[in-house]
């Protein structure tokens, strides 16, 4: 691989605030060209964290793995994940400590209304196996991938520090990293039973980690995660990782292991509590499947791939009892500030969540009606991306600037005729509904 030096930023003068050094790093972005940056390596200071937070609402696409004490010098993946540091919030150190994040995992009541008070800890995701690992470093390979195994030893070490003393264990995670909760949920409810800890109840939070084993809108060679299509990809790790899959879904997949990756395949199967987030055009997987939005207006053909990947996810998502699904074009949501702001149907994220826990709760004390004006089953019906107004800020992935949905979809090349005519409405009445955000 091809290193290069691109620039160096005297900064002595300057206060590093998150904010300017979020403002240097878009400039930079903004030399290269955003669709050329696909992720950014920080030190795991706090204003850099912050930083990264305010550089992801500009560029949504840019995934940032920083705050990584384990990447070794010329190695892209982390050999001793084993030693990763998890940050753990105890309430007699509430507000003095050094994790402080957005979202659900947010110290404030007003960004997480239920959850702002619990402990928390955040591993970071270092093990490039989808926390799904076994496999150690020898002397063939030269690499680790020991995720699942992260976990595990994460577990037993909290239970050490007042885990033993709880009731609910919720694993939560976006991306790759909630596709790794669909994986370990039951995995880590079965190792504390066989711990002697029964009594805490194993709860996952998946979010944007629903992926699809769909066919892609135009295939290409598979060079590297990005080319290569969802199903290889997958098929390509796991003889690397050495994955530990759930044994149901092993049962069921014999051979074929790699489906149990895939949320749809593997849910049937989970035994635990499991609430799915998932935006219904995401972008990771419009990545995937080489539908790649850079400022060039869509073809018909692309558009009409995008509505039906919107259809292919509620087809596998209308028998997940607890889901959260807005038809947006995103990527992830639960560690973002914007995550109180996102409805479905009237009824926010965190107000959904805090239903799901009502009704385990109640499920637990036998009563079996789910609480009156409080669902858990949300999903969006409108058929095109950003359909519903509350979807979060779209961003020219060129330029960083912000566009409304009317603007978002005549620079996908959308066609208010001929949407007008598919939706059986006049083109004025449907511009009208969009500026509204109806």
């Amino acid at each position: 691989m091809l290193s290069v030096f691109y620039k160096s930023t005297d900064t002595r003068d300057n206060r590093h605030t998150s904010l300017y050094i979020a403002d240097e790093l878009k400039a930079v972005i903004n030399d290269l060209g955003p669709q050329k940056v696909f992720a950014l390596v920080t030190d795991q200071a706090a204003f850099m964290f912050a930083a990264l937070s305010k550089v992801e609402e500009s560029y949504p696409h840019i995934t940032p793995i920083g705050y990584l004490k384990c990447i070794k010098k010329r190695e892209h993946f982390c050999l001793k994940p084993i030693h990763a540091t998890a940050y753990m919030l105890d309430p007699k150190y509430a507000g003095k400590s050094n994790l402080s994040g957005t979202g659900i995992l947010s110290p404030l009541p007003e960004e997480n209304p239920h959850w702002w008070n619990a402990n928390m800890v955040f591993i970071p995701y270092c093990s490039s196996d989808v926390w799904s690992g076994a496999s150690a470093k020898t002397d063939h390979s030269g690499y680790a991938f020991m995720g699942s195994l992260i976990i595990q030893e994460v577990v037993k070490d909290l239970l050490t520090k007042g885990l033993d003393n709880a009731k609910v264990l919720l694993l939560a995670g976006s991306r790759w990293v909630g596709d790794g909760v669909l994986l370990n949920v039951d995995p880590v409810a079965e190792l504390l039973e066989g711990l002697g800890h029964p009594g805490i109840q194993v709860r996952g939070l998946a979010d944007s980690g629903w992926f699809l084993d769909n066919k892609q809108y135009r295939s290409t060679d598979c060079h590297d995660t990005i080319s290569c299509a969802p199903t290889e990809a997958i098929k390509r790790g796991i003889k690397y990782w050495g994955s530990v899959v759930p044994e149901r879904c092993r049962q069921v997949h014999l051979g074929e292991e790699w489906n149990c990756f895939f949320g749809y395949r593997v849910f049937p199967s989970i035994k635990s509590p499991v609430f799915v987030v998932q935006w219904l055009f995401d972008e990771a997987q419009l990545t995937v499947d080489n539908i790649h939005l850079t400022g060039q207006p869509v073809q018909e053909g692309q558009w009409r791939y995008i509505q039906n990947l919107g259809i292919e996810l509620r087809n596998t998502l209308k028998d997940v009892p607890a889901m959260f699904a807005p038809a947006c074009l995103s990527h992830e949501v639960i560690t973002r500030n914007y995550w109180i702001d996102v409805q479905v149907k009237g009824t926010s994220l965190p107000r959904a969540l805090h239903c799901w826990d009502r009704s385990l709760q109640d499920n637990s004390r036998n009563n079996k009606a789910p609480p009156k004006g409080c669902p858990v089953h949300l999903i969006d019906s409108c058929p095109w991306p950003h359909c519903n107004p509350t979807c979060p800020t779209i961003r020219d992935q060129f330029t960083g600037q912000e566009m409304n949905v009317i603007q978002f979809l005549m620079h996908m090349g959308f066609d208010v005729q001929k949407m007008a005519q598919q939706q059986g409405m006049d083109p004025s009445k449907l511009l009208g509904m969009l500026s509204s955000g109806s």
